[in-house]
Order: C-alpha cells, then sequence, then structure tokens
C-alpha cells in the first residue's frame, strides 16, 4: 500500500456562487487548487469530481469531461462519483484508489454543489424533493421536505434512546455558529445564534415537522460551494517539489455502506459509519485517543451526537452531552467541527466530504484562524455521510 499525502487543499468561501456556470466551477477549482502550490494542472494525473444535484439542478452530466477541459488533463483517468452527501469524501477515496492501482502518482479530488439560482436565492420545495431521491422510495410519501423529517425521527428516537434533552442539541448548534463566525470560508459567519435562541422554538426557529422535535437551527444550510484536493505519493511529491515534512498524510481510509431503507436497522448505531471507521483507525494504527482534531456530518445535529460516538470520542448516547459539556470545542477534548461544521459552515453536497478533510489538514498543519485552532494538534478523523446514514467515508489524517 503507497503512502498518500495531501499535496495541496482548495475551496471557495460557501454560500452562493451567483451567475458561475458549471464548467466554470468545476475549471476553477482545478487550476485553483493547482495554484495553491504553484503547479500546473497538467501535472495531475488522474482525478475524480464529485456532485450530487448536478442532473436535478444543474442539468449537467459527463462532469469528468469537464475535469479534462482543463488544458493538461485530457486522456486521463478521471471519474465522477456520487454516492449522496458522501460523494466528496469518496471522490477523494476514488482518487486514491487510482494512485493505489499505479495510474498515476498525483491525483485531485473535485467536490461541488450549486443548490440557488443565478441571482443566489433557493427553490426549497425544490431541493427537498431533488435531495429526497436519495432516501428510500417506502419512506418518502408523506413527508414534505424529505430528509428533515427522516432525520426529525432519529433525533426523537434518540432522545428516547438516551435521556437527551433539545437543549443539549442547542448547544451543538451554538457551538457550531460560534465557530463559523470565525471561520471566513464560513456561509454562516455572521450569524450569532446563542444556545437560548436555538433552544426555543419562536421566530425563525420554528417545528420542521409537527410533533418532532427537530427546529430549524438544528438544521445544516443549503449551500453553493467547491474545493479540491490534491494528493500525491511520495513520488507525486517528489515531481511536485513539495517536501513530505510540508504535507499531511492520509493515514487511514474506510468506506460502506448500509442499507438505505432507514427502519429495520439500528439507525442509532449505524453498521457501516463504525465499520469504516474502524477500517480506517486499522490502516492508520491509531485508535480514537489519539485523536484530537475531528469534522463529522452534521446534517442536523443529531448527526452530530452521533459522528461524535461513530468516531469514538464518546460512548453510546454519548455524544450530545460531549459538547454540551464542552469537550468538543477547539480547547476541549477534542476540536470537533471547528469550521463551523455543515450547520454553520455549510453543506455544498459534493464539496463537502473534500472539505471536511482539507479543513482537518489546515487544523494539522496550524493554519486555521487563531480562535479556531486546536492547541498541539495530533491526529484527525473525518466521517462523512451520505442518505438516511447509509453511505460513509472515513479518514484518519496524521502530520507527515
Amino acid at each position: 500500500m503507497k503512502k498518500i499525502y495531501i499535496a495541496a487543499y482548495h475551496q471557495s468561501k460557501f454560500g452562493k456562487l451567483y451567475d458561475m456556470t458549471v464548467p466554470e466551477i468545476i475549471a476553477n477549482t482545478v487550476t485553483e487548487t493547482a495554484a495553491e502550490i504553484g503547479a500546473d494542472p497538467a501535472v495531475i494525473d488522474v482525478a475524480s469530481v464529485g456532485a450530487t444535484c448536478n442532473f436535478s439542478l444543474n442539468h449537467q452530466g459527463l462532469l469528468a469531461g469537464l475535469v479534462a477541459m482543463v488544458p493538461g488533463l485530457g486522456a486521463k483517468p478521471i471519474e465522477a462519483v456520487e454516492n449522496a452527501c458522501a460523494s466528496g469524501g469518496q471522490a477523494v477515496l476514488s482518487a486514491i484508489g487510482k494512485l493505489q492501482m499505479g495510474l498515476g502518482d498525483v491525483g485531485l479530488a473535485v467536490g461541488y454543489e450549486k443548490m440557488r439560482n443565478d441571482e443566489g436565492k433557493m427553490d426549497g420545495a425544490l431541493i427537498g424533493e431533488v435531495l429526497g431521491y436519495f432516501s428510500h422510495p417506502d419512506e418518502r410519501e408523506g413527508k414534505v421536505y424529505i430528509f428533515p423529517h427522516l432525520f426529525a425521527e432519529v433525533m426523537r428516537d434518540y432522545m428516547a434512546a438516551h435521556g437527551t434533552t433539545e437543549r443539549e442539541f442547542a448547544e451543538i448548534s451554538s457551538r457550531e455558529y460560534g465557530n463559523g463566525n470565525h471561520n471566513p470560508y464560513a456561509q454562516m459567519q455572521k450569524i450569532q445564534v446563542s444556545v437560548d435562541e436555538a433552544a426555543t422554538a419562536e421566530g425563525r426557529n420554528r417545528y420542521i415537522v409537527e410533533g418532532l422535535p427537530l427546529k430549524t437551527y438544528d438544521c445544516s444550510q443549503i449551500t453553493d460551494g467547491y474545493a479540491g484536493l490534491i494528493v500525491a505519493t511520495e513520488e507525486g511529491l517528489t515531481r511536485l517539489g513539495i517536501a513530505k515534512a510540508d504535507c499531511v498524510e492520509i493515514a487511514g481510509w474506510g468506506q460502506a455502506t448500509d442499507p438505505l431503507l432507514k427502519e429495520g436497522r439500528d439507525i442509532l448505531k449505524p453498521a457501516g459509519a463504525f465499520a469504516a471507521m474502524n477500517a480506517a483507525y486499522e490502516m492508520a494504527g491509531a485508535s480514537p485517543i489519539d485523536v484530537n482534531v475531528a469534522e463529522i456530518h452534521d446534517c442536523f445535529t443529531v448527526m452530530a451526537a452521533i459522528g461524535t460516538e461513530v468516531i469514538g470520542k464518546a460512548g453510546y448516547g454519548e455524544g450530545a452531552r460531549f459538547w454540551a459539556e464542552g469537550k468538543a470545542d477547539a480547547r476541549g477534548e477534542c476540536g470537533i467541527n471547528t469550521s463551523g461544521g455543515l450547520i454553520a459552515k455549510g453543506h455544498p453536497v459534493g464539496a463537502t466530504g473534500v472539505a471536511m478533510i482539507g479543513w482537518s489538514a489546515w487544523q494539522l498543519q496550524g493554519k486555521v484562524p487563531a480562535e479556531l485552532q486546536v492547541p498541539d494538534p495530533k491526529l484527525a478523523a473525518t466521517f462523512n455521510i451520505g442518505g438516511p446514514i447509509c453511505a460513509s467515508v472515513c479518514t484518519v489524517l496524521r502530520k507527515a
């Protein structure tokens, strides 16, 4: 198994891309990521691009061909991947896989999503419908906003099983908004949310589904954005002229998929998520106790709780309490979602998994704003999901 290193990371500010077209988004991601290390895109041997709503919202397929339009990338092994909200993480694993297969030594993972129109406005009903395609048909009927409804049920079940309160989930939301206030790339950088505001159902913070506990501030954002990651073998780093000591190693990775149907399985302890995370730890020769940086898939606050358990920083049913006690703060036991997470940084679906890995690499390199920097970062874990906790992509990162 070849060692894999992150040579470069780049992302747009998350929020709105206005009238930028999909070909422009992809071209910008490629060229701007390469520019981070002063490289010509032609040095890239293989690539993968992840997106989720490219057909339904952008009316665009064959994204790999758009990557190949960047000068120097034509006639190279490039593919598009779709794994719902785990598409970005899957694109990274796809690029790594090509390097492991010997197809090259420098790879690129691209993730993007354009969910708003050219004026930056969103059609909430349409987006709710198209994201609903990534659920099982049997679980869509009677649900207006399918995924908020599904995760409101998960939140209800988590509260019933573990005695967690809505205020503990509000702690998660408030802390993530606080992190987002210091992240210049965050969509909700200028929005401040107190615990009381996040815990109280009034004004903007309304219950999404009658009779279920999920509120507006428990939800991630509808977001435009793109992110790119250049990965390389040791030979690739030599070609790029980059010292290994200046890089972050992707020391372990794992991917697993649970049944799409939520009902009939233990949704509070998703087998695939734990399998993928454990595989990443095993490959890295590490354990959760070594981790003090993490980015996890908090599409809703209940997933921040479950994700904290998946990465092993909290026991079963103790994830929300970990946050409420301040242990997930940048200067806590493990800085989790210091970026602001999907709730405050934003959730441009195809870019999300790439951005989790990129921000974690920045943390290990001491490149994030001082207010968000974890002191003495040692090991980072990422957990990216797709669907109703169905597809899972996990990584473990360490300083090279």
